[in-house]
């Protein structure tokens, strides 16, 4: 911002009249500037979004230098037209870089609300019992990739990046249909947890979570939840289910991506879509006991980590988005799972077990909340809507006797004391780190009219206060209904379902 600010005032002292002021002005900003700018350079690295207020500093600079040191022998008249059109030039040009620079900022993660301090460090997991399928040219044995934040010892130590794995960001602007280098800023944004901290020794244990991100996504998005549980006494780690993931770098360089949408072909039929669904989701929830029986050997000490006997392996709850969040569900059939929270995603292989009889809670949001009112209502869709969808009657009708099923395993879980809510002007990515990136999420409506902060207290708030209630047997307030302290969080009554 400071180099913003200083290209401005470059371009404000263009308009100077007097020629001895404005060039001595020009030459002590300039000057100043391309220091700044060195140093920028230096400490952090170059941005894409300040190309052209780099070229305009050091333009600025070697003209001043010329213009103060070297006589020139013949002056020169530049016409009034030129030095209009210069100027309206370098004006819009600023303006397009604090437009890139107010789309995508370098910004501040939220701070953990907890009094703990917040760790973490990555574990390079292989199961030898199972074969990688997913990758077009895979081979060998599932490998995954899995982050942890855990409660820390107060103390010195480097920050984290957001997303330390710089080599993956093209991967993930890839993603969203931008050009690869739209994230590189992003390497310069930190989170709030020291790179292999002490545990805190506040307690002799913590409780597990184990996080199941969704399609495309990365175990690094879910980084603000993973800290604020770790502030307030939990162990969470977070899963990057290779190749359904955007990209995952792994220790020894080698970057795998997302082929998984691949399985998927609009020539599909509803239920070969589904029962390719049922089977992706199959390795998801393997990823994901799998990883629990690491976090075993950790404990024992099988698996070296400063986490050996700090896990509370009596008290273990889960949580994921979108298909992850059904993981989490699917995976809660494990008898060492307690509870589990669903964000925003539906549920897969239903139609292979009974209703799961733990507490569990769905937070949904405002989008797909409504296109479960429509089945709660049998509401059909009319002619003109499935138009508008690209959709058929026969694929929403079976989507409507799954959202059914989904529906009656929801008031089960609510039953054994979960809820189920939605939040008002949320969507999807509202439920993950994406929405703090940048606001062009937003006008593409993958994040809601909330304000990201917002959304994001409100989703940590419940998040907390439900494995607080479970697995610490303690607070509950927000479970127990309707707070006024958050208005936009609504709960769907049983009777209704």
């Amino acid at each position: 911002m400071l180099l913003f600010f200083l290209s401005v005032c470059l371009l404000v002292l263009l308009f100077v009249n007097n020629p001895r002021i404005r060039k001595s002005s020009l030459l002590v900003t300039s000057g100043a500037s391309f220091i700044f700018l060195v140093v920028h350079w230096l400490v952090e690295g170059y941005r894409i979004q300040l190309l052209f207020l780099y070229g305009f500093i050091i333009l600025m600079f070697i003209t001043s230098l010329i213009g103060i040191f070297i006589k020139p022998r013949v002056v020169r008249n530049v016409s009034r037209m030129r030095r209009v059109l210069g100027r309206l030039f370098i004006g819009i040009g600023l303006m397009a870089t604090g437009c890139l620079l107010y789309v995508f900022p370098v910004f501040n993660l939220p701070v953990p609300t907890g009094e703990l301090k917040v760790g973490t460090q990555a574990f390079h997991f292989i199961d030898s019992s199972r074969e990688e399928t997913f990758g077009k040219t895979a081979k060998g044995k599932r490998e995954l990739m899995v982050q942890v934040w855990y409660p820390a010892q107060a103390g010195t130590g480097h920050y984290a990046s957001f997303i330390p794995d710089t080599e993956i960001l093209r991967y993930m602007a890839g993603n969203y249909g931008l050009p690869g280098f739209t994230f590189q800023h992003l390497q310069y944004v930190s989170n709030h947890a020291i790179l292999e901290a002490k545990v805190s020794s506040k307690q002799k244990a913590y409780p597990l979570i184990i996080a199941s991100p969704g399609f495309g996504s990365s175990r690094f998005l879910h980084t603000t939840q993973a800290e604020h549980l770790a502030s307030h006494g939990y162990i969470v780690a977070v899963i990057d289910h290779t190749y359904n993931t955007f990209a995952t770098e792994f220790p020894d360089g080698r970057i795998t991506t997302d082929t998984t949408n691949d399985l998927f072909s609009p020539d599909q039929d509803y239920r070969e879509s589904r029962s390719i669904r049922d089977k992706l989701g199959e390795v998801l929830t393997k990823d994901v006991i799998f990883t629990l029986d690491q976090f075993e050997l950790i404990q024992s000490g099988q698996i070296p980590s400063n986490l050996k006997g700090r896990l509370d392996l009596g008290h273990i709850g889960v949580f994921g988005h979108s298909i992850g969040g059904a993981t989490a569900y699917d995976a809660s059939y494990d008898p060492r799972i307690a509870v589990g929270i669903d964000l925003d995603g539906g549920l897969y292989r239903l139609s292979d077990r009974e209703g799961l009889q733990k507490p569990f809670l769905f937070i949904n949001s405002e989008s797909y909340f409504e296109k479960l009112k429509m089945v709660m209502e049998n509401r059909v869709y009319t002619d003109e809507e499935l138009k508008r969808m690209d959709s058929t009657r026969e694929w929403e009708d079976q989507v409507t006797e799954d959202k059914k099923l989904e529906l009656d395993r929801m008031r089960l879980a609510a039953d054994e004391g979960g809820q189920i809510l939605y939040i008002e002007n949320t969507e999807h990515l509202n439920f993950t780190d994406v929405q703090f990136i940048s606001s062009i999420f937003n006008l593409l409506g993958i994040t809601g009219k909330i304000a990201p902060q917002r959304a994001n207290f409100a989703i940590n708030a419940y998040m907390l206060d439900f494995f607080d209630l479970y697995l610490k047997h303690q607070n509950g307030t927000l479970m127990k209904g309707p707070n006024s302290s958050f208005p936009e969080v609504n709960f769907v009554k049983i009777d209704e379902l």
